[in-house]
């Protein structure tokens, strides 16, 4: 019985001993769902966009609630395509733009009459940086409007990245919804389509 003991202390104290000599072994990067805390900053400045371009900033649509504030603060006063124009030949491109004077009869009417700069930088940045189905939210503060981008899966046509995306707005209490497509025209410019 003494020898039995004694084998089952000295195991213990082997195994105690191996746990304080031989750490277990840990991942360096955060997982997926943390938040990076300086991590992509200092490793990786740069998000890969769908086709390709890198950006310095997401946005926030990344995580599904692009920033309208952020976006409104870079597109500034210029407008439509005057601003895709500005942020293709701009080698830090600051955001991805949506292009199309067509952009009501593509999406409907009554939600392209309210979708203003900010909201197509929010759709355009969404098409670049936004991972198949995963949708992306935003209020204008200006219009009243909540929006929901849903992306889906890109393909290529004409030689161009191109993805179909559904656009809900709820506006007064009326939830709109938008089936549209739209392929990369320019780095940082997507044109919508028909």
């Amino acid at each position: 019985m003494k020898t039995r003991t004694r084998r089952v202390w000295a195991a213990l104290l082997v195994s105690a001993a191996l746990t304080l000599v031989v750490p277990p072994s840990v991942d360096a990067d955060p997982p997926a769902w943390a938040p990076a805390h300086g991590w992509r900053k200092k490793h990786d400045p740069d998000y890969v966009g769908y086709t390709g371009n890198k950006w310095q900033r997401d946005y926030g649509v990344v995580t599904g609630r692009c920033d309208y504030e952020a976006v409104g603060a870079v597109v500034g006063g210029v407008v439509g395509g005057a601003v895709g124009a500005r942020v293709s030949n701009n080698e830090n491109r600051p955001i991805a733009i949506l292009v199309g004077s067509v952009i009501g009869a593509i999406v409907g009417a009554n939600v392209g009459r309210n979708i203003q700069d900010g909201d197509r930088a929010c759709i355009a940045h969404s098409l670049e940086l936004v991972k198949d189905n995963r949708d992306v939210t935003w209020t204008n503060p200006h219009s009243g409007a909540s929006y929901l981008l849903r992306p889906y899966v890109g393909y290529e046509k004409d030689g161009r990245i191109c993805r179909n995306f559904d656009l809900h707005m709820d506006l007064d209490d009326r939830d709109q919804v938008s089936h549209g497509a739209a392929c990369q025209s320019a780095e940082g410019t997507w044109q919508l389509t028909s």
